[in-house]
């Protein structure tokens, strides 16, 4: 199977099948990483770091060279034209006629998949703001396989700064793909955002439990327990016993703790990291020392802070740096892959790899994405970039941000076909009301407010209420 010329903005690009492909392939590289020189021989490999980076620019760029291939680079948008206020749509373009493949970090959330949709070539999401970083996910994984050889069934603790760490976000997703079961314990206010919550029980079909009581806990040198995601056909007991006492799970074994440091950088101003720093919890020798921690994997994208003690590091549990090493073959086999320099073998029907089709709207009638940090919301974008959501669900009514993934829940509908005949068909109706689901798709207007509609020349019908409701994932 080739994967020429295929992008991976998010892990969704690649089956779970076509990951086990890689990773075969990483093997053989990781074998013998210094016989690969000719695979890439005269490609060019654009490396643009927007954000600081260690690990993975210099990963990939030691990759690209043990490929037998060239770099050129970019690291700083003050010294290119973004800085100018060119958008990242026309430097995709140009680059795209330098390079055979781009691989990008930018701290909007959503860039990646804008080089990918312009550029002709390639394109590798190093990381997109608060986002995700497949590439990570996939060095992660690896390391996970390498030393368990099977992720279904496992307990991943990830832990943390979870609303914040794009690598969380890519991680839980692949674990749920994998069948792995998964417990969310993060930091207080900084839980897994409810969109990738959303997503995780929506696309994987398992069961999200969820915690007040733990997420009030303070354990010191424990990050709280507050959400667990149950994968599908999993003998939990959980699952088979809906009231038991979710306390139960902290004393239950765990097979790789994730720890990750808090995101300053994203952090919102409003909160006191002064007291956050104070009082972030530290994984170290006497917390790996409780039963459940015996076999535990410790696991660690980092850079790390205070968070993860230095006296670990010589534990044989510790995985971190063996996590950073894995990311040159990792990456030299997702870009050899890329550029057609290697081929995968897998069992996978072709014929079953359609995704399904779905439901995208992208009307100009006022909606936007909600999160500031979207590249659809940036000045030097919208020329090019229109607001686009998936459709989620219809009952009720939620759209996902097709750059950012954030959610987006309007208020008002209308209907395209219905007021054709006339100015006095031409009315607005609750996002609650029966009529959403009498509206194709295709003929579906969405409002963020009565003011939207009626400054579209919509005007209130008997199906307007004043309220409206959304599903909330109780915390």
């Amino acid at each position: 199977m080739s994967l020429a010329n295929r992008d991976l903005v998010t892990l969704d690009d690649f089956s779970n099948a076509e990951i086990d492909g890689l990773f075969s392939l990483a093997n053989i590289m990781n074998k013998s990483i210094d016989k690969q020189s000719s695979i890439c021989k005269n490609k060019i490999m654009a490396s643009l770091f927007f954000e600081p980076s260690t690990r993975t620019r210099l990963s990939f760029e030691t990759a690209m060279h043990r490929l037998g291939g060239h770099v050129i680079s970019a690291v700083d948008i003050g010294s290119t034209s973004l800085a100018k206020g060119e958008s990242i749509a026309d430097m995709a373009r140009v680059l795209g006629s330098y390079a055979d493949i781009i691989v990008i970090r930018h701290p909007w959330e959503g860039a990646a998949k804008v080089v990918a949709d312009y550029a002709d070539v390639p394109v590798i999401n190093a990381g997109d703001g608060g986002h995700e970083h497949p590439t990570q996910t996939l060095c992660d994984l690896y390391t996970i396989k390498s030393e368990r050889h099977s992720i279904e069934g496992l307990r991943i603790a990830l832990c943390g700064d979870l609303k914040y760490g794009r690598t969380i976000h890519s991680l839980a997703y692949a674990l749920a793909r994998f069948g792995a079961n998964i417990l969310f314990q993060s930091y207080p206010g900084l839980e897994i955002p409810e969109h990738v919550l959303r997503k995780l029980i929506t696309n994987y079909n398992g069961t999200l439990k969820m915690s007040e009581d733990l997420k009030q806990e303070t354990q010191k040198g424990v990050f709280p327990l507050n959400s667990i995601y149950i994968t599908p056909g999993s003998p939990h007991q959980l699952a088979m016993m809906p009231d038991v006492n979710i306390q139960i799970e902290t004393e239950a074994n765990v097979d790789a703790l994730y720890v990750t440091r808090l995101q300053k950088e994203r952090s919102s101003n409003n909160l006191n990291k002064h007291e956050e720093e104070d009082n972030y919890p530290v994984v170290d020798k006497k917390l790996l020392r409780e039963k459940r921690f015996k076999q535990t994997l410790v696991m660690h994208p980092l850079p790390r802070v205070d968070e993860l003690a230095c006296e670990v590091d010589a534990d044989p549990r510790s995985m971190y740096f063996k996590q950073a090493a894995f990311g040159v073959p990792v990456r030299m086999a997702l870009i050899s892959l890329l550029l057609g320099g290697s081929n995968i073998t897998t069992n996978e029907d072709i014929s079953r790899l359609s995704k399904p089709k779905q439901m995208i709207y992208k009307r100009n009638s006022g909606l936007k994405c909600h999160n500031p940090l979207c590249v659809s919301n940036q000045d030097s974008e919208i020329k090019y970039i229109k607001p686009e959501f998936k459709i989620i669900s219809i009952g009720p009514l939620r759209l996902s941000c097709i750059y950012c993934e954030h959610e987006n829940n309007p208020l008002y509908i209308a209907s395209s076909l219905w007021h054709e005949g006339g100015l006095k068909y031409k009315k607005y109706h609750s996002a609650n009301s029966h009529l959403i689901k009498r509206i194709k798709p295709e003929n579906l207007i969405l409002f963020e407010s009565a003011i939207s509609a009626q400054s579209q020349g919509f005007e209130p019908s008997n199906y307007v209420g004043t309220s409206h409701s959304t599903l909330n994932i109780k915390r």
